[in-house]
């Protein structure tokens, strides 16, 4: 299923990716009250757990509660855009996308492996290091050396599939994603070549 029927699609990082706190804490959420609409809407692209299986819509399991609901209420604004999401989100409450929120990063995020593990051992050195000479910082300087983020600043991506990974990336490069608060996320996009984002998003899937 494409990306644009993912229900908070990142992040992956993919994408990376930066964020502002959430208007509300997302600790006030309720996981219990989530559960009818995580099975009735959100289980098909996403899975009931948030393992998606599907690598074009991001696994939701284990990643920040208040980056979760930072982003359904972007899409629900508008201020990130996708047509489907808008639909989904049309009806939820702020507490709705609060417990929802709550319900997601609550769940065991499953392990994944990188699929080229060549290209995951030039993803590590850009994860770690970033690209000397071009401006791109180390991933791990914000989102942690294993991949599980900051919350209310930065997200999980450890397991994240690379497909969308790579797609978050490639989006906030060509500015067609712009809900990265300061425009963090745009401006190391723009500074990293499309080989970059695919060996970087390689090594996320596979970071536990």
């Amino acid at each position: 299923m494409k990306l644009a029927v993912s229900l908070v699609a990142a992040l992956a990082a993919t994408s990376a990716f930066a964020n502002e706190p959430a208007a509300v804490p997302a600790s006030k959420g309720d996981p219990r009250a989530a559960e009818s609409i995580a099975n009735q809407v959100c289980a098909a692209c996403h899975a009931v757990d948030g393992n998606s299986v599907a690598a074009a819509n991001p696994r939701l399991a284990g990643l920040n509660a208040e980056y979760i609901n930072k982003q359904l209420a972007n899409f629900k604004s508008g201020e990130r855009k996708n047509a489907v999401m808008s639909g989904m989100v049309a009806n939820l409450s702020p507490q709705d996308m609060l417990n929802l929120a709550a319900y997601y990063s609550a769940q065991q995020p499953k392990p994944a492996t990188s699929k080229d593990k060549q290209l995951a051992l030039q993803g590590e050195k850009i994860y770690r290091g970033g690209v000397m000479g071009a401006g791109v910082p180390a991933c791990a300087s914000c989102h942690g050396a294993q991949g599980q983020g900051t919350p209310a600043q930065f997200p999980r991506l450890a397991g994240q599939h690379s497909d969308y990974i790579y797609t978050q990336l490639n989006d906030f490069r060509l500015g067609t994603r712009a809900n990265d608060g300061a425009k963090m996320m745009r401006t190391i996009a723009a500074k990293m070549t499309d080989a970059d984002m695919k060996a970087v998003a390689s090594y996320i899937q596979g970071l536990r």
